[in-house]
C-alpha cells in the first residue's frame, strides 16, 4: 500500500533524497505551469527532466516516449504530477520499462484515485484499452489540498462524482470483499460530507476530505472493479464529449433504479440499504432521488442526442462492455440498457 503523505508536497525533496535519486522523470500534463507547487517542484536540488508528450487521453505511444526518455536519461524515480492521465502515463512508463522504479503521485485532482490503483487506462490504435499490475500502484502518494482551489468548477464536480460512483459501485460490485466494502464506506461518507463545502465554498479542509474520498474509492475499485453505470459511461463520454464524471453520474442513478426495480424479490435490499446510510439517507429509493437532486444542484445535465436519438441508443446499448456489467450485482438485457439509456439521452 503507498505511503500517504498530507500537505506533503514540502516532504518531496527529502523522500527523494531518501531515495537516494540520482535524476527524476517528472511526468506532468499542461496544467503543470498553473500550479501553486510548480516552484518548489521546480526549485528541488536533484537534477530531473520533463515529460509532458501525452494528452488527456493518453496513447500508448506516448507512454513509449516516455519510457525511451526514462532509459535515455538514466532517471531512477518517476514523480507524477497532475490528474489521472498523469498517473495513468507514469505507470505505464513505469510497467513498459520493466524497471523496479519507485513512483511518488502527486495528483491535483480528486477523482479517480489513480494513485492508489493498479489500473491503467490509455488508448492503442483509437480504442481504448485496460492494463494494469500490481506493481504499478506509486510507492508514495502526496496530497496537497491546495492545488484544488485553482480547479475549474465544474471539472471539481465531474472529478468529485467520478470518486462518489467508484464508491458506490466498488460496494455493490460482485467483486467486494470486506476491505473494498470498508473502503467503499470510507469514500462515500467523506465525499458526502464535504461536498458541499469543497463545491460552493472552495474550502481546503473540505478538499483534503474529498482528497481523501477520492483515495478510498480507488483502492476499493482497485479490489472491487467497477460495474455498469462505469461500462455505460464510456461511449456518452466519447460520443457527446462528457467528462469521464459526468457521464458516470448520469449513469448511476438510472442503473440504481433498475436494479432496484429487478430486484423483486429482495436480494439486494440489506446491501442497497448499507449503501443508502452510507450516504446518509433512510432507504434506497431516497438516496437515488438525492442522488438526482444533487446532480441537479450541481448543473450535471443528462446529454442531448445529436441526431437520431433511437440510433443513438441502439448505439450506446451496444457499446456496453459485458465484462464490466458482469461485475453487476443485476444483469441486464439489451432492451433494459436501451430503457435506461432512454431516460438519460434528452
Amino acid at each position: 500500500m503507498s505511503q500517504i503523505f498530507i500537505n506533503g508536497i514540502e516532504n518531496l525533496e527529502k523522500l527523494l533524497n531518501d531515495l537516494n535519486t540520482k535524476k527524476f522523470l517528472l511526468v506532468c500534463d499542461a496544467s503543470f505551469r498553473f500550479l501553486n507547487i510548480r516552484d518548489t517542484i521546480e526549485n528541488i536540488a536533484i537534477p530531473h527532466t520533463v515529460f509532458d508528450a501525452f494528452t488527456s487521453n493518453p496513447l500508448h505511444d506516448d507512454a513509449e516516449k516516455g519510457v525511451k526518455l526514462l532509459l535515455r536519461e538514466k532517471c531512477d524515480v518517476i514523480v507524477a504530477v497532475g490528474g489521472g492521465s498523469s498517473l495513468d502515463v507514469a505507470k505505464c512508463i513505469k510497467l513498459d520499462s520493466g524497471i523496479s522504479i519507485p513512483i511518488i503521485a502527486v495528483p491535483t485532482t480528486a477523482g479517480t484515485g489513480s494513485e492508489s490503483t493498479r489500473h491503467i487506462v490509455v488508448y492503442r490504435n483509437g480504442s481504448k484499452e485496460s492494463l494494469g499490475n500490481e506493481s504499478v500502484i506509486p510507492d508514495y502518494v502526496l496530497f496537497e489540498p491546495g492545488v484544488l482551489k485553482t480547479l475549474p468548477l465544474y471539472q471539481k464536480k465531474c472529478t468529485m462524482l467520478d470518486a462518489l460512483c467508484q464508491g458506490i459501485e466498488s460496494y455493490w460490485s460482485v467483486n467486494a470483499d470486506v476491505n473494498s466494502r470498508i473502503y467503499s464506506e470510507k469514500a462515500m461518507r467523506l465525499i458526502t460530507a464535504n461536498m458541499d463545502s469543497y463545491i460552493k465554498e472552495n474550502d481546503e479542509s473540505a478538499a483534503e476530505k474529498i482528497m481523501e474520498g477520492a483515495n478510498y474509492s480507488g483502492r476499493a475499485i482497485n479490489i472491487s472493479q467497477t460495474t455498469a453505470a462505469h461500462a455505460m459511461s464510456y461511449k456518452l463520454t466519447s460520443m457527446y464529449n462528457l467528462p469521464h464524471g459526468h457521464a458516470v453520474a448520469v449513469c448511476l442513478p438510472e442503473v440504481w433504479s433498475m436494479m432496484l426495480k429487478k430486484d423483486c424479490e429482495g436480494k439486494l435490499t440489506a446491501l442497497f440499504c448499507e449503501i443508502a446510510k452510507a450516504l446518509g439517507r433512510s432507504t434506497p429509493q431516497d438516496a437515488v432521488e438525492w442522488f438526482k437532486n444533487v446532480l441537479s444542484e450541481y448543473g450535471i445535465k443528462n446529454p442531448s442526442a445529436a441526431g437520431d436519438r433511437e440510433h443513438e441508443i441502439t448505439l450506446l446499448a451496444e457499446s456496453v462492455n459485458p465484462v464490466r456489467l458482469k461485475n453487476n450485482p443485476v444483469q441486464f438485457t439489451e432492451s433494459e440498457l436501451k430503457e435506461m439509456y432512454g431516460r438519460i439521452l434528452k
